[in-house]
């Protein structure tokens, strides 16, 4: 309960604004930064995942998800007060640095507690996390947007916070520390950190604020190519890297963490946008358009828990990946049949599935990662693994976020322009908030309806290919057996004639 707790602060973090961005964004008038609310969270927490991970090899875990908790209520305070879009997009960066600790150190901690044929029951669990925020994120965010307010949003994680502390202190048995001395990779901290920006800003960027062949986007992917080079120059120098290079001769951890990779694009995709779609082409309160989103958290829920609970008991997991790649794929391509009339209740189905799919990958994937490793480099695995996922996530965010607010930009503009030459109440495109649009005549609605559904759907189709890629890369994950307790070695070593410790 104390890893649930913790991790729940993270999980729910990613999901609370969907709902709320619309109110968010024209109470501030900022539809054009939109995408930097997600963004700025998801670049933050990418970046410190693989330091956290190693740092808590080296220093124990409690410490760190202690320090975690800390920066991210830190944010949450800062957020709550916000009275300008930059200074609401630094605080989702600070709750980023934060939110980062909180999903490695709890997906670490397991694993130094809980040996591998058991793990998965527990990953299970955990992965229940996502199901239950990604719908309890979106219905709070609605009612704080319909009723007290969005800053609510930040406020809330405030007493969430505090309960965490309390069980982590009064519960929480796990290793304080791993060695007497840490020898810290700064520099490859540094150059990671850089590098992420760089591409991060790229895919955000890019054919939107700025043009692809602008000076700015080849300058940032100039930084991206040669920072990134340096950093594996530096890692594979390093004492203590924070992403070992040896992390990569792993068959399973490559595949799982690049297929992972893809799938969060998808995720992120959905769950960051279809909210703010829902609730301006159904008309519903922002609260209602989040409970649409329950039958995407029934299918993570009943996915997640009954697949790790069948890893636990009968040690086999291979078939659990490529059926997770796949059957998002068909998700995704059904959810981009969706159109203004389409009925609730069969986007409520898509999204079901939609939730069945990754539920079976959340936590597996990183099973499959940890029985790759000795219980030494768990974190460091477990944080390279879910960096990579983040990035994912983050370009999921990123891409589908500034195909959708820039295609939506544009449909408005030109849609109610029509309007307004025909002689119709001028509107902004960038201050449109739910409350807006209800009072808006029915051709203007019916504009910007329609502009919300033209944009987002055929993003999602174009998802569809990666999630097939996704599938190919799964299949030739291989099965290990998994240990029955912490102290077994690892089934097959790494490397032929290096010693494992």
């Amino acid at each position: 309960m104390a890893l649930f707790a913790s991790l729940l602060l993270a999980a729910l973090d990613q999901t609370i604004f969907g709902t709320t961005l619309p109110t968010i964004v024209g109470e501030l008038n900022g539809v054009d930064q939109m995408l930097w609310v997600a963004t700025a969270y998801m670049l933050a927490a990418t970046i410190t995942m693989p330091v956290y991970g190693k740092l808590g090899d080296l220093l124990g875990h409690k410490p760190l998800l202690f320090g975690a908790l800390t920066l991210f209520l830190a944010g949450s305070i800062m957020g709550g007060l916000a009275g300008s879009m930059p200074v609401l997009i630094a605080a989702r960066a600070i709750q980023g640095l934060g939110g980062g600790g909180l999903m490695i150190m709890a997906l670490a901690i397991v694993a130094d507690i809980v040996p591998p044929r058991k793990r998965g029951t527990y990953m299970g669990i955990l992965g229940s996390v996502w199901s239950f925020s990604s719908v309890l994120g979106p219905i709070l965010g609605g009612w704080f947007a319909d009723s007290v307010g969005w800053r609510w949003a930040f406020w809330f994680n405030l007493p969430i916070g505090v309960i965490a502390f309390i069980l982590v202190l009064s519960f929480l048995r796990a290793p304080l520390q791993r060695q007497t001395r840490a020898r810290l990779d700064v520099p490859g901290m540094a150059t990671m950190a850089v590098a992420t920006t760089a591409i991060i800003l790229v895919i955000s960027w890019g054919g939107r604020q700025y043009a692809w062949t602008s000076p700015l986007i080849l300058g940032l992917g100039s930084v991206f190519v040669v920072v990134g080079a340096l950093f594996v120059f530096i890692e594979s120098r390093a004492a203590e890297p924070i992403i070992p290079l040896h992390l990569f001769r792993s068959r399973n951890f490559n595949l799982a963490t690049a297929g992972g990779l893809l799938t969060s694009i998808a995720f992120m995709g959905v769950v960051i946008y279809m909210p703010s779609y829902l609730q301006m082409v159904t008309g519903l309160s922002a609260t209602k358009s989040g409970l649409l989103l329950v039958p995407l958290t029934l299918g993570i829920l009943v996915s997640s828990v009954s697949t790790g609970v069948l890893a636990s008991k009968t040690g086999r997991y291979k078939w659990m990946p490529p059926a997770s790649a796949l059957i998002i794929a068909i998700s995704l391509y059904l959810l981009s049949t969706l159109n203004a009339d389409t009925p609730v209740w069969v986007a409520c189905f898509y999204l079901f599935i939609h939730g069945v799919g990754n539920g079976i990958g959340f936590q597996i994937l990183n099973l499959i990662v940890q029985t790759s490793f000795t219980v030494s480099e768990v974190g460091t695995a477990t944080g390279g693994h879910s960096f990579f996922r983040q990035i994912g996530a983050s370009f999921g965010s990123a891409v589908v976020g500034t195909l959708f607010t820039s295609r939506l930009i544009t449909l408005l503009a030109e849609r109610l322009g029509a309007l307004d030459g025909g002689g119709s109440t001028p509107v902004d495109p960038n201050s449109l908030t739910p409350a807006i649009v209800a009072q808006l005549p029915e051709n203007a609605k019916h504009a910007v309806v329609t502009s919300y559904n033209d944009a987002l759907t055929p993003v999602y189709l174009y998802i569809v290919p990666l999630m097939v890629l996704a599938f190919v890369l799964f299949l030739f994950i291989q099965e290990k057996p998994l240990a029955l307790t912490n102290e077994e070695p690892v089934e097959e070593p790494l490397l032929a004639g290096v010693e494992v410790d």
